[in-house]
C-alpha cells in the first residue's frame, strides 16, 4: 500500500510539523502493518491509504501542534488500540519516552510487532486503565497522558489523570462538538486534580473535525481514584 506522502507532508507542514522522507516511509510501513494485522484482529474500520493518512496519521500528529511537548517527555497512551495518537508522534519526536497501555493482549501483540517493524522504542503494557492508574510504578509518573477515545470526558479523566505527574498534562482527542461534554466533566476534572487549560479545534483536509482538550494536573489525584470500571460508568463523577 502506498500512502499519499506528498499531501501528508504538506498537510503536516501547515501545523508546523516537518516530515522527513524517512518518517514518511515509516508511516507507510505503519499503514501496511495496520492493514495486514487488521485482517486478523479488529484494529480499525479505516483501511484506505488516503483515509489512514488523514484520519489516523495527521489526526494523531495534531497532538504535537496542540501542546509544547518537552524534550524527553514521558508519555502514556491510555487505551491506545492501534497506537493512535502516540506512535505517529513518536516517529516525529524520537526523544519521547513512550508507554502504550491497552486492555486487550492481542492489541499489545500488534503493538509489539509494529514497534519492531518501525524500530520504535516503547514500553507496551497489557492492563486495564483503572488497574494501571493504581499501579505505583505508573501512577503520577508521566509528563503527559493522552487518549483518543469515545468515552465521555468525565470518565476518561478518571482513567487518565491518575497517570499524570502534578504539573503535567492530560490531552484528550475528542469530537468537535465538545462544549456540553466539557461542562459535564469539569466537576470530575477538578475532583481528580485537573484544570482545563484550553480546547483547540481542528478541521482536517477531508472535513473531518477534531477537538483537543488540554488539562493540567494541578494537584494529586485522591487515592480512591480511579475506581473500578463498572463504578466509573455506573456512577460517573
Amino acid at each position: 500500500m502506498n500512502i499519499p506522502k506528498d499531501s501528508l507532508k504538506s498537510q503536516a507542514a501547515e501545523y508546523g510539523i516537518d516530515l522527513t522522507e524517512e518518517q514518511l516511509d515509516k508511516l507507510e510501513c505503519y499503514a501496511n502493518t495496520l492493514v495486514e494485522w487488521n485482517e486478523k484482529i479488529n484494529l480499525t474500520a479505516i483501511t484506505q491509504p488516503n483515509e489512514i493518512a488523514t484520519k489516523h496519521f495527521l489526526d494523531s500528529l495534531l497532538l504535537l501542534h496542540a501542546i509544547e511537548l518537552p524534550q524527553n517527555a514521558s508519555l502514556i497512551d491510555v487505551g491506545t488500540g492501534a497506537g493512535f495518537p502516540s506512535v505517529p508522534c513518536k516517529l516525529v519526536r524520537s526523544d519521547i519516552n513512550l508507554t502504550l497501555l491497552d486492555s486487550l493482549n492481542k492489541r499489545i501483540n500488534f503493538l509489539n510487532a509494529l514497534c519492531e517493524a518501525l524500530e520504535v522504542k516503547s514500553t507496551n503494557i497489557h492492563a486495564r486503565a483503572e488497574e494501571g492508574g493504581r499501579n505505583p510504578g505508573l501512577r503520577e509518573q508521566f509528563d503527559v497522558a493522552t487518549a483518543r477515545a469515545v468515552a465521555n470526558l468525565r470518565e476518561l479523566a478518571e482513567y487518565c489523570l491518575p497517570f499524570v505527574k502534578v504539573g503535567g498534562l492530560f490531552v484528550a482527542l475528542k469530537g468537535y462538538e465538545i462544549d456540553d461534554e466539557l461542562d459535564t466533566a469539569k466537576k470530575a476534572i477538578k475532583e481528580l486534580g485537573g484544570k482545563v487549560l484550553e480546547v483547540k479545534k481542528y478541521i482536517l483536509p477531508d472535513d473531518s473535525k477534531r477537538s483537543i482538550i488540554v488539562i493540567k494536573k494541578i494537584s494529586q489525584t485522591p487515592a480512591k481514584y480511579p475506581r473500578q470500571s463498572a463504578k466509573i460508568s455506573k456512577s460517573p463523577l
